[in-house]
């Protein structure tokens, strides 16, 4: 870590497998409602969970976290394990009057090759991470910071935005929200979603070859 903390408290499971970035990367322009309509509009999380950085484009693997409330030694234990192409799926007990993420944190996440961070918590130093060009959705914004004592759990299954995130699952964000896939899943969902741009895409074309109808008099354009 780059802390000095005792991580004892911290419960560190075994390494786990990921899809290969390039392959998680096939999701990268797909808008999130587009494949939750194709998924039955199963795992998508919380409304409640939203962007907070202009940069709103997540796609990765889950890098699961839990952390006690107010306290974020377990995210810092958590770039430890963290690979390229990651997410941190962060579970902070729905906290929002105390923050578990800021800027030193953005950083790390930066120099390990996070690509997005989801917290069911609060973020602080929006404005710094916003510059720094990570994407961060969370619950809340807070400036009040954490502690460092734990306990907590990296890379085992956990709840965030009331969606059960699993390590090596795939997450992918944007304007809209966030959805969370098994990696199983990842051929099935994409076929489905060239299924339904294609069905969606008649719609528009017969929509736009409709001539539109004459105004009756007296109602302008507007």
């Amino acid at each position: 870590m780059f802390i000095a903390a005792d991580a004892s408290t911290i419960d560190m499971s075994a390494p786990w497998e990921r899809l290969p970035d390039e392959q998680v990367q096939r999701l990268a322009d797909i808008p999130v409602a587009l494949i939750g309509d194709t998924r039955r509009r199963l795992g998508m999380m919380a409304a409640a969970l939203r962007p907070v950085t202009r940069q709103r484009r997540i796609v990765g693997s889950v890098l699961p976290v839990l952390t006690w409330e107010g306290d974020n030694l377990a995210i810092h234990a958590a770039l430890d394990a963290a690979r390229p192409g990651d997410v941190l799926v962060i579970n902070a007990n729905a906290e929002i009057n105390r923050s578990v993420f800021g800027d030193i944190l953005a950083e790390i996440c930066l120099h390990k090759g996070v690509t997005g961070v989801v917290i069911d918590g609060a973020v602080r130093d929006v404005d710094t991470i916003d510059q720094l060009g990570l994407p961060v959705f969370a619950r809340g914004i807070s400036p009040a910071g954490p502690a460092k004592h734990g306990p907590g759990a990296v890379g085992y299954p956990v709840a965030c935005g009331n969606v059960v995130c699993n390590p090596g699952d795939i997450v992918v964000g944007d304007t809209d929200g966030v959805i969370v896939l098994p990696a199983r899943s990842l051929d099935t969902v994409l076929e489905a979603v060239d299924a339904q741009e294609a069905t969606e895409e008649a719609i528009r074309a017969r929509i736009r070859q409709d001539a539109p109808r004459e105004r009756p008099a007296g109602i302008a354009a507007g």
